[in-house]
């Protein structure tokens, strides 16, 4: 297993080849990762209040929010890219797994008083130094880091981008234009703060849209226009991308180019 904590501990049931890495500083995390964050210090600071006030259903619905939507709706499925394709030494991988860790840590203690054994069974399996139980360590800081308040402001309205493509991808997927999101080809036509905006996450939109290749094109309207089309060349069967690179390695003729890069990073046996 990757110990993000950097803690070196002997387990018993961990891979005997497994190699243990450190974790990344936040400096350097991609900026999805560091809203990550700053999403989580935003509800950990309301669930906190919640407590003090013994407004038990403020604090439920808070946690629910966020592990549904903030988590399993943007984040979680965004990240499964990263954590199930890329090597286990990769920068990408590593910041995601340091994300996660420092999220799971807070997410424990801020469950403590509501779900006991549950929370005690997280901080159970938490690698790194800590209380015996999570049942005597401290909630978590709600320090904001200098960054958080601009980051969660723009992803506000990068979120807004995403759900309309999403509504097109679903328009298309019912048009049996495509299955998969990742089958999927988006052109985005916007200009002025949105056109911006997007140039600024351009070569990252393909993933954050979960999608094969996105096309920005500049336009005169501030109103975007979001076409789908079904991807160009084949599927990679390692990723599920679509990717006219796929075959082009005569070592690993069913892989695109970035899953041939992440295997000879290390991955192990195709």
């Amino acid at each position: 297993y990757t110990d993000v904590s950097g803690v070196y501990t002997a387990d018993p049931n961990a891979v005997p080849t497994a190699r243990l890495l450190k974790e990344v500083a936040y400096e350097e995390m991609l900026e999805i990762d560091r809203w990550a964050l700053a999403t989580t210090n935003e509800v950990a600071g309301k669930v906190i209040e919640a407590y003090k006030r013994f407004d038990y259903t403020a604090v439920y619905h808070a946690l629910y929010n966020y592990t549904t939507v903030t988590l399993s709706a943007v984040y979680f499925d965004i990240l499964k890219d990263r954590l199930y394709t890329f090597a286990p030494k990769s920068l990408s991988r590593r910041i995601a797994q340091t994300a996660l860790y420092e999220i799971v840590d807070k997410f424990a203690r801020l469950l403590a008083p509501i779900l006991v054994f549950t929370a005690d069974e997280i901080w159970e399996n938490l690698q790194g130094k800590r209380q015996a139980s999570v049942h005597i360590a401290e909630f978590p800081s709600t320090d904001a880091r200098a960054d958080e308040a601009e980051l969660l402001a723009t992803w506000d309205r990068f979120l807004e981008v995403r759900s309309s493509v999403q509504k097109a991808l679903e328009e298309k997927r019912n048009e049996k234009v495509i299955g998969s999101s990742l089958e999927a080809k988006v052109t985005l036509q916007v200009g002025g703060a949105t056109f911006a905006l997007l140039k600024k996450y351009e070569e990252q939109l393909a993933a954050l849209f979960i999608v094969s290749e996105v096309v920005l094109q500049a336009a005169e309207s501030d109103t975007l226009v979001v076409q789908v089309e079904h991807a160009a060349g084949a599927k990679c069967e390692r990723c599920w991308n679509w990717s006219t690179s796929v075959g082009q390695d005569a070592r690993y003729p069913t892989l695109d180019a970035r899953c041939v890069k992440q295997v000879e990073e290390g991955w192990g046996a195709v």
